[in-house]
């Protein structure tokens, strides 16, 4: 899906049955067709470890579960205003 729609940002959970967040997002930074995508971690995970672990997959971000929808929203709109063609 990914491939097709070529999102800007993804919001991956990190504990998802198959294959996990941490190789989706490694599958996805493989591909340079997502290379100026914003990968985010969205996960109930947030230990040291764990955002390291995170990092080393290829996320940008790490938020952890329950998420402030202002704090999304304020990554979205900088995320947005980085990428702007104007």
């Amino acid at each position: 899906m990914a491939a097709t729609h070529r999102p800007q940002v993804m919001f991956l959970d990190i504990g998802m049955p198959g294959m996990d967040g941490f190789e989706l997002a490694r599958a996805l930074r493989a591909d340079d067709r997502h290379d100026d995508a914003l990968l985010v971690a969205l996960t109930g995970w947030g230990s040291s470890a764990d955002r390291e672990r995170t990092r080393a997959a290829g996320f940008d971000l790490h938020l952890t579960k329950p998420v402030d929808l202002a704090t999304v929203a304020e990554l979205l709109s900088n995320h947005a205003r980085r990428h702007d063609p104007a």
